[in-house]
């Protein structure tokens, strides 16, 4: 490994190269090997923000890798995150090159964007996730708005549509992860490199991807992968009230009242509201730290919601301070800053 910098820009080039290494090892055994003998790193000045990957090779700009201040260990690492999604282009669009057609960043974007969150997640924990999928929420919701000409589902993305195939991508990745496991996740993914990589045509396209999350899929979840690649859907799930009670040894009875709502768009926007009873996260947290943004989890389980009003009820370990649903933003929320609020005293 190696990183080629300006001699008075040392400060991240240790993360860089830690962040080489854990994705090595990561993407080497879930995904296969590296097929380079160099994985190599250059600084080139701030004449624009960004990173890209060439086989074995990582041109990396001044401004968003070599100077930027990374100091607060509460907020998103993303010098270390931008190495983890670079390096996984040398899977997801060298090794696996999708055909030239709609889908075909599913292939590259979004699945380095997913490589790269099990590496952030492996190296900071599951917890830190929920502020980077805020991080992506917000950046998907805002640009949809914008959209001039038709938003795609995941499946039929356009090549120019990076708040799809970056954004929803990485939230949609995630959930798909937290609902069958990273394993059955990782082994389609291995399924696809072993039958792809370096393929001549016919290349793969997002047909490949999710007939292989398919077959790892259990078929009660079939509906998910619909819902996620061929169907624009969004949640709109708040809570109405959070209440606690005391229990024997520091344990706490939370009950939530939450409204849960599922839309489904069409290209245009135009939305329709869609029935539904699916299991979906609850949550609750201590009082955050001075400086800090969130607290420590003290309960997360799944639970049966259903369309309109539900009664949630939870035990957990400590009195909290928030509670909610869908706290760590695993599904599309068109408005998350609902999913959790203060808890009461009963």
């Amino acid at each position: 490994t190696e990183v080629y910098f300006h001699p008075e820009h040392p400060w991240n080039v240790p993360n860089m190269m830690r962040s080489i290494h854990k994705s090595l090892e990561y993407y080497s055994k879930n995904f296969g090997p590296y097929r380079h003998r160099q994985a190599r790193i250059i600084e080139f000045p701030r004449v624009a923000p960004f990173a890209q990957a060439f086989p074995g090779t990582m041109p990396y700009s001044e401004s968003i890798g070599f100077i930027a201040d990374i100091r607060d260990e509460d907020d998103v690492d993303m010098v270390f995150y931008v190495v983890a999604h670079e390096m996984a282009h040398q899977w997801w669009a060298h090794q696996v090159m999708g055909a030239n057609m709609q889908g075909a960043t599913l292939l590259s974007e979004t699945l380095a964007q997913y490589s790269a969150l099990m590496v952030m997640e492996q190296e900071y924990g599951r917890d830190i996730m929920r502020r980077f999928l805020r991080y992506e929420m917000d950046n998907y919701l805002q640009s949809r708005g914008l959209e001039m000409l038709k938003e795609r589902p995941l499946r039929r993305v356009e090549a120019n549509q990076g708040y799809i195939h970056y954004n929803k991508g990485s939230v949609v990745m995630y959930q798909l992860k937290e609902v069958i496991g990273e394993q059955r996740v990782n082994s389609a993914l291995r399924t696809l490199v072993d039958r792809f990589a370096y393929r001549e045509p016919p290349y793969p396209t997002s047909v490949d991807l999710i007939a292989a999350l398919r077959e790892q899929t259990p078929t009660e979840h079939h509906g998910l992968l619909e819902d996620l690649f061929d169907r624009i859907v969004l949640y709109s799930n708040r809570v109405v009230s959070a209440v606690m009670k005391p229990l024997s040894d520091d344990r706490w009875e939370i009950t939530l009242e939450v409204e849960c709502r599922k839309f489904e768009a069409d290209e245009k926007g135009n939305e329709r509201e869609l029935q539904f009873e699916e299991q979906l996260e609850v949550g609750a947290f201590g009082a955050a730290e001075r400086g800090k943004e969130y607290g420590a989890v003290l309960a997360r389980e799944r639970v049966l919601v259903k369309s309109g009003m539900n009664r949630v009820v939870f035990v957990t370990s400590g009195a909290p301070e928030t509670a909610g649903i869908d706290p760590f933003l695993l599904l599309v929320d068109r408005i998350p800053a609902d999913n959790v609020r203060k808890v009461r005293t009963e």
